[in-house]
């Protein structure tokens, strides 16, 4: 059975059609008739998981939602961007291109991930920060030991 369906509410966002979801049946922290946020098609979010789209946040493009991944507040994913297992974009946080944020990371505030950028483990990107190119932001414990140069 599916989680949530396309609703009959749209919104245009630049030449972009976005629906609004609404839940199915009761998931995670969703009860079934929830409204959720905005998504282009069922391609941008995953009918199985916890992963929801709230708020006035937009999933749009080939972009991809899954797991148990969170977008709210008015945060954007387009392109051919994933947010997946734990991972939480918020605020006005966009990601997109080929990026990637996943594990327990969270991107927000007014922050921007994209081109091949990868968020993960615990790591947390806010504010006005902007993580792009083949950038790879993570938790130290991923880091490869350092040494000091004496």
């Amino acid at each position: 059975m599916k989680k949530y369906r396309l609703t009959d509410e749209t919104k245009i966002f630049g030449t972009i059609v976005l629906h609004r979801i609404k839940a199915l049946k009761d998931f995670g922290t969703i009860c079934k008739g929830d409204l959720g946020g905005w998504i282009e098609s069922e391609r941008n979010l995953a009918q199985t998981g916890d992963c929801w789209v709230y708020d006035d946040a937009k999933v749009f493009g080939n972009a991809q939602v899954f797991g148990n991944a969170k977008v709210f507040g008015d945060a954007q994913v387009y392109g051919n961007a994933w947010v997946f297992v734990d991972a939480k974009v918020f605020g006005n946080a966009q990601v997109f291109g080929n990026a990637k944020v996943f594990g327990n990371a969270w991107v927000y505030g007014n922050a921007w991930v994209s081109g091949n950028a990868k968020v993960y483990i615990n790591a947390v990107v806010f504010g006005n920060a902007e993580v792009y190119g083949d950038a790879w932001v993570s938790d130290h414990r991923d880091q490869p030991e350092r040494k000091t140069l004496d």
